[in-house]
C-alpha cells in the first residue's frame, strides 16, 4: 500500500481556521478549506486516487530514492522537508500565514517554498484537486505560464508561481517540473476563496520571504506566554502549538483533530470524523492551558462554552450536547462517503458525527470544572444559564448513558459519567458559595452526595479492589485515571492505588493503555483498536500523583519514543508501534501536556518517595528465563 503514507508521516500546518497534512515526501494530501470541516481540497490520505493532492518535491536525477527529513523551524509551525541526493540537498518549506481575525475568511492561502542549498535538483510539482471529497468535477482556467483558477463547487483554487516556475495544463490540473542550483528559490502559492473572488497579488521571492520572516515572529512571539520552564519543554512547546493549529480562532472553539476517517485499525470500521468541538476535551484543556500562561486562549473557550450553555436546549431536549460545530452549530449529521477507498482500504469513510446525538452526562461535569476555572464565570447570565443546567441535571444525573467512548453498544450506568456528574455539582456549589450567587445550594449537596455514595456503593467492585468501568460489570476502564485530579478522591486512597494496581494488569502494556477490553465490555463495532495516547500520559500522571515518580517517569520517556519525526501523536498505538487513528489529535497532546507538568512537579517536591505503594520494578519485574534451546528456534 505505497500509495499511502503511514498516519504518522505527516506534518501539519495552519492558519488557525484550517489546516493541511504535509507527507514526508512533499504531499499535501489533506486539506479542508474555508474551516477546519469544511469539505475537502486534498484528501487523497482517504482515497490515493479519487482524493486529490498536491506533490512538490526534488527528484533523483537517476530516478532513484532521495534521502528525506522534515522538521519544524523551531517553535514555529514553519514545516520544511529536506531532500538529500547524489546531485545536491533541496528543501520544500510550507506554511500557512496566520489569520487570528475574530471573524471568518474565505481566502486562506499556503505557500510552498523550494530551494536548493548544495549542488543541484530538479523539482516536480502537480496539483490535481478533487473538491467535495472527491464528488465535485472542476474546471481549469490558465491565465498565463504562472497564474492558474481551478474552479470547484463554490470554491476557487488559484494556483500561483515565482518565476523559474512555468505551470502546464494537464487535463484539469496544472504540473510543473523545473530545475534549481544552489542558492535559488522558486515559489508556488495556492490560495483558496469563494467562487469568482479577485486573484491574489502575484508571488514574489522578496514578498515570501517577509511571510516567513511574519509567520515564524507570530509563533515567537505567541510562545513567549508560555510559563513552563520544566525538563520536557521541546515537546511540551510542540504540543502547545499543536493545540494552538487547532482552534478556531474566530470563536475560540478547538477541533478534536485535523482529519476525519483515519482508522483505529486499518482495515476495520472505527473511522470517525474528528473536525468538530467536543464539550469533554476542550473543557478539559481549560485548566493546562491557564497553568502553561495561555490564558487568552483558555478564555476564549469558555466564552465560547458559556454560549452553549446559554443557548438553551438542544435538539434532544437536553441542555448541552457532546460536540459541536467549531461556530457552535448543533447539526452533525455523519454520512458514509462509499466512494472512497478509505486509509488503506478502511472503510466506511465517515463525513459528520452522528455520535453527537449521543446522551454522554460526563459534559455536563467538565464545562461546569471548565467554567469554574477561573473561579466565578464571568458572567451574570452565563451564571444563570450554569445555574439552570444543574437544576436540570438533579433530576436527569440517575440514568444510563452512552459514556466517554462513544461506545454503540447500548446505554449503561458508567462509572466515569457518574463521576462528572458529581464534579459539576461540586464546582456549581463552589462558585455558587464563594461568590454568593443564587443557587439551590442545598438541593445541589443532595445531589452531589447521592451521586458520590453511588459510586462508592455500585461503582467499586470488593472482589477486584477497583473502580469498575459499570455498575454491571467487573471490566476496568482508563477513563477513571481522572478520579484524583477531578478531586473525588485522594491519589493516595487505598481504593485508588488497588485501582490503579488493577488496571496496570489488565489495560497496560508496556506502558501504553487500553480504553477498556470491547472483548469483555463489547461495544457494539466489530475489529479491535490500539492502546489510548490520552489514557497513557494519564496513566504517567496518575502513577506520578501517587508517588510512583520512576515508574511514571519511564512510561513517560518511552510515551515519548512513539511521537512521530516532528513530534506529533495520532489518537492510538497499533501492536507494532504505529500510529493510528485521527491525526493529531488534540486530546493526545493536552494530555502530554498535563503529564510533564505533573511529572515536575512531583519529581521538585523536597521529601518525596519515589515509588511508593509497593510498584514494581518498570524493567525487570514479570521477566522470565528463556529456555535453553530458544536461541535454535525450537
Amino acid at each position: 500500500m505505497d500509495r499511502y503514507p503511514p498516519i504518522a508521516e505527516h506534518g501539519m500546518v495552519g492558519d488557525l481556521q484550517t489546516a493541511a497534512l504535509v507527507s514526508s515526501g512533499g504531499t499535501v494530501d489533506w486539506w479542508c478549506a474555508p474551516r477546519f470541516d469544511s469539505p475537502s481540497v486534498f484528501a487523497s490520505l482517504l482515497d490515493s486516487e479519487r482524493g486529490g493532492h498536491c506533490h512538490l518535491a526534488a527528484e533523483h536525477p537517476d530516478g532513484d530514492g532521495m534521502t528525506v527529513r522534515q522538521l519544524y523551524l523551531s517553535d514555529t509551525a514553519i514545516l520544511i522537508t529536506r531532500f538529500m541526493g547524489p546531485g545536491g540537498v533541496g528543501e520544500v518549506a510550507d506554511f500557512m500565514p496566520p489569520v487570528a481575525a475574530p471573524t471568518p475568511t474565505d481566502r486562506h492561502t499556503l505557500i510552498r517554498v523550494a530551494r536548493v542549498v548544495r549542488g543541484s535538483l530538479p523539482f516536480a510539482f502537480a496539483c490535481r484537486p478533487r473538491f467535495d471529497y472527491g464528488r465535485a468535477p472542476h474546471t481549469l482556467e490558465l491565465a498565463d505560464a504562472h497564474a492558474a483558477v481551478l474552479h470547484g463547487p463554490g470554491t476557487d483554487l488559484h494556483v500561483q508561481s515565482s518565476t523559474g516556475i512555468r505551470l502546464h495544463p494537464d487535463g484539469d490540473d496544472v504540473t510543473a517540473r523545473f530545475t534549481l542550483s544552489a542558492g535559488q528559490a522558486a515559489v508556488v502559492v495556492l490560495t483558496t476563496s469563494d467562487a469568482g473572488g479577485p486573484p491574489p497579488p502575484a508571488p514574489s521571492l522578496a514578498a515570501v520571504a517577509e511571510d516567513v520572516e511574519k509567520c515564524r515572529d507570530f509563533w515567537l512571539s505567541w510562545l513567549r506566554a508560555c510559563t513552563y520552564r520544566g525538563r520536557w519543554q521541546e515537546m511540551v512547546n510542540r504540543s502547545a502549538i499543536t493545540l494552538k493549529l487547532l482552534t478556531y480562532a474566530p470563536s475560540g472553539a478547538p477541533v478534536a483533530a485535523a482529519t476525519m476517517g483515519l482508522p483505529e485499525q486499518v482495515g476495520g470500521e472505527r473511522n470517525w470524523d474528528y473536525r468538530y468541538t467536543w464539550i469533554r476535551d476542550a473543557s478539559l484543556s481549560v485548566g493546562a492551558l491557564i497553568d502553561l500562561g495561555f490564558e487568552a486562549e483558555a478564555f476564549a473557550f469558555r466564552r465560547w462554552l458559556r454560549e452553549r450553555v446559554e443557548a438553551g436546549k438542544t435538539a434532544s431536549g437536553d441542555p448541552l450536547q457532546i460536540m459541536y460545530r467549531v461556530d457552535g452549530d448543533p447539526h452533525l449529521t455523519e454520512e458514509n462517503l462509499d466512494h472512497l477507498e478509505g486509509y488503506r482500504g478502511s472503510r466506511p469513510v465517515r463525513n459528520g458525527n452522528a455520535a453527537a446525538d449521543q446522551l454522554q452526562l460526563d459534559i455536563y461535569g467538565e464545562a461546569s470544572d471548565a467554567l469554574a476555572v477561573g473561579g466565578d464565570i464571568g458572567a451574570i447570565r452565563g451564571w444563570r444559564a450554569l445555574a439552570g443546567v444543574l437544576d436540570w441535571l438533579t433530576d436527569h444525573w440517575d440514568r444510563p448513558d452512552e459514556g466517554i467512548w462513544e461506545t454503540r453498544g447500548g446505554r449503561q450506568n458508567f462509572t466515569y459519567s457518574r463521576l462528572m456528574t458529581w464534579v459539576a455539582f461540586d464546582r456549581g456549589i463552589r462558585v455558587a458559595t464563594a461568590f454568593s450567587r443564587p443557587a439551590d445550594v442545598a438541593r445541589w449537596t443532595a445531589a452531589r452526595d447521592a451521586v458520590f455514595e453511588q459510586i462508592v456503593e455500585q461503582g467499586f467492585d470488593p472482589k477486584r479492589k477497583a473502580f469498575v468501568q459499570h455498575f454491571d460489570t467487573d471490566v476496568l476502564d482508563a477513563s477513571l485515571l481522572l478520579m484524583p485530579r477531578v478531586g473525588f478522591l485522594s491519589a493516595r486512597d487505598p481504593d485508588w492505588i488497588s485501582t490503579l494496581d488493577a488496571m496496570d494488569e489488565e489495560l497496560v502494556s508496556d506502558s501504553l493503555v487500553y480504553r477498556y477490553n470491547p472483548a469483555a465490555s463489547p461495544d457494539g463495532l466489530r475489529g479491535s483498536e490500539g492502546t489510548f495516547n490520552l489514557c497513557s500520559f494519564l496513566y504517567v500522571e496518575a502513577l506520578a500523583r501517587t508517588g510512583r515518580i520512576h515508574q511514571a517517569r519511564h512510561a513517560f520517556d518511552k510515551m515519548l519514543t512513539y511521537a512521530n519525526h516532528v513530534g506529533l501523536f495520532a489518537e492510538e498505538i497499533g501492536p507494532s508501534g504505529e500510529q493510528l487513528g485521527n491525526f493529531p489529535q488534540a486530546f493526545t497532546h493536552l494530555s502530554l501536556i498535563t503529564a510533564a507538568m505533573a511529572l515536575d512537579e512531583e519529581m521538585g517536591r523536597e521529601g518525596t518517595v519515589p515509588d511508593t505503594g509497593g510498584t514494581r520494578h518498570p524493567l525487570i519485574h514479570g521477566l522470565t528465563v528463556p529456555p535453553e534451546d530458544a536461541e535454535e528456534g525450537n
